[in-house]
This record gives C-alpha cells, structure tokens and sequence, in this order.
C-alpha cells in the first residue's frame, strides 16, 4: 500500500508562493497590459483558492466518525479535489483561453516588457520552490514506484494536484515568456495572445487528467493486487480458516481503507475461538496496513 503523507507542510508552501505570484502578475499585467501574463495572474488566483480547498478538504476529512457518518468524513478530501480540478478546468482554462482570443482580436501592448520578464522570473523562483515541496512529499509517498504509475495509482489527490499544478505554473511561464519576448521582438502582440490560448490549453489538459483521478477516488478505489494478496496469505496462516473466497476493499480517505475478507472457517473451531481468530488476524492485518481503518472477516 502506498506510504500516508503525514506533513501537509507543501499545501502551505504552495498558497504561500501562489499568493505573492499573483500579486506581482497583476502588477506586471497592468504595467504592460500583457494578456498572457493576465492569464498566469488568473491562473495564479485560481491555484491560490485551489490550495484553500484542499486544505480545508484534508482537515474535514480526519473528522472522527459520528452519528450522522459513522464511516467518518474521509471522502470530503476526495470530494474537494474534484471541485479543485473542475474549477481548474473552468476558471483556469477557459478564461485564460478567451484572454487569448480577445488579444487576438485586438492586439496591443502597453508599458515596458521588461517588467514582465522581473516578474515572470520572480514567478518562475517561487513555483519552483513550491514544485519542490510538492515532488519531495510525493517521491516519499511514491517509494520504488514508476513517476506515472505512482500519479495514476495515488489515494493521495492534493500531492498530484499540487505537483501538476505547479509543474503546469512551470510551463505556462515559459510560454508566457515566449510570448512576451517574441511579441516584442516581432513588434506583433498577437503571439502574446497565442501564448495565452497556449496557457490555457495547458491548463485544460491537466485538469482533465485530475478530474478523471479525482472522480476515480470519489467513486471508490481498490487496495492493490499486492496488497489483496498480502492479505490472503496473512489470513491463510490463521488454522482457523480454511479458505478465502473474496476479498472486497474501498479508499474512503488516503489512509482509511475498508477490507471485507469472506472466508471459510473451520469447522471444527467454537465460537471463542472464532471470535479469537477474527480479532488475531484483523491485529496482524492493521499492524502490517495502518491505512486499513476498518477489517470484516465474514463466512463466506
């Protein structure tokens, strides 16, 4: 099973450095009237409120269980990370887009460009920071694990939302760049305008990939076929069981998973030591696998 971040240190790290980027964007979209560096300034608000959402989304989701959700409040994460990658996918992409096609269409630069490239490499040293941040906590959920397998097999969403998100900051800054320099060089602003369609592209295609995670996890995801057939082997060691028939399993938070193992008893066992023989292996399971919150032994 995938190793539980702990420090949610590079969430902070990141509305941090998303805060004071789009403060010094806006300042150097208005001294030039750059589009594509408007369309980073927006993306840099959106990334901001992204990481709000995501913090508040991690804290409600270690909400102890209660009355109205007995099973707890792990899939609020999940649920917030949806928001996130749809309000990436509208606000981020479509507005940076159409800033795009209206500098297109009425191409214009005002101001000195040198402006944009101070910020734009101010910009570049602050995402870089928090990309760090963000790829350090994942490399240590990720261990031994192939980058793309890791992204794609996560219980975690916020470190991939957080990486892809700063890894995608990375790459609109040079686009952004590009368009400012050779706009200027070429004295024809609507490569500046390519360069925000570009932007928001970019944007578009990230966010369909964490709306397609995202929507995976809240839906229900399984533990791995390692850790199933871990499982199975701990629990064939036990005398008291027979055979396994199926084991069922659900992520309702990156370190709350479900397990119901249907299993056949011996027959010869009583009732205490049935008993007994639920508890010692529902023990081993957890000692092994902390994520897995909540063990069932049913007879199958």
């Amino acid at each position: 099973m995938p190793e539980v971040i702990k420090s949610r240190t590079f969430l902070y790290i990141s509305l941090l450095a998303d805060i004071l980027i789009a403060t010094s964007k806006f300042v150097g979209s208005a001294l030039t009237n750059s589009s594509s560096m408007k369309a980073e300034a927006i993306h840099s608000v959106i990334d901001a409120v992204s990481q709000l959402l995501l913090i508040w989304g991690d804290k409600s989701s270690k909400r102890p269980a209660d009355s109205d959700r007995p099973f707890g409040y792990g899939p609020e994460l999940y649920y917030w990370s949806l928001i996130v990658s749809l309000v990436i996918f509208i606000l981020g992409g479509c507005i940076s887009v159409y800033e795009g096609i209206v500098h297109i269409q009425h191409p214009k630069f005002e101001g000195d460009p040198f402006w944009n490239y101070i910020i734009l490499g101010i910009a570049f040293a602050f995402n870089f920071i928090s990309m760090l941040s963000a790829l350090k906590a994942f490399n240590s959920q990720r261990n031994s694990t192939g980058f793309w397998r890791a992204l794609i097999s996560t219980k975690d969403p916020s470190t991939i939302i957080v990486l892809l998100g700063d890894i995608g900051d990375l790459i609109g800054l040079v686009i952004a760049f590009l368009g400012v320099f050779f706009g200027s060089l070429f004295q024809n602003p609507k490569l500046d305008g390519y360069a925000s369609v570009a932007i928001g592209v970019l944007l578009l295609v990230i966010s369909g990939f964490l709306i397609r995670e995202s929507k995976s996890l809240l839906l229900g995801e399984t533990i791995s076929i390692r850790t199933k057939r871990r499982l199975i082997k701990l629990a064939k060691k036990d005398n008291a069981i027979t055979n396994i028939k199926k084991v069922s399993s659900i992520y309702r938070s990156p370190d709350d998973a479900m397990v119901i193992i249907y299993v056949q008893f011996n027959n010869m066992i009583s009732m205490t030591e049935l008993t007994d023989a639920i508890e010692r292996i529902t023990r081993k399971i957890q000692m092994e696998f902390p994520q897995i919150k909540q063990v069932v032994i049913a007879p199958a």
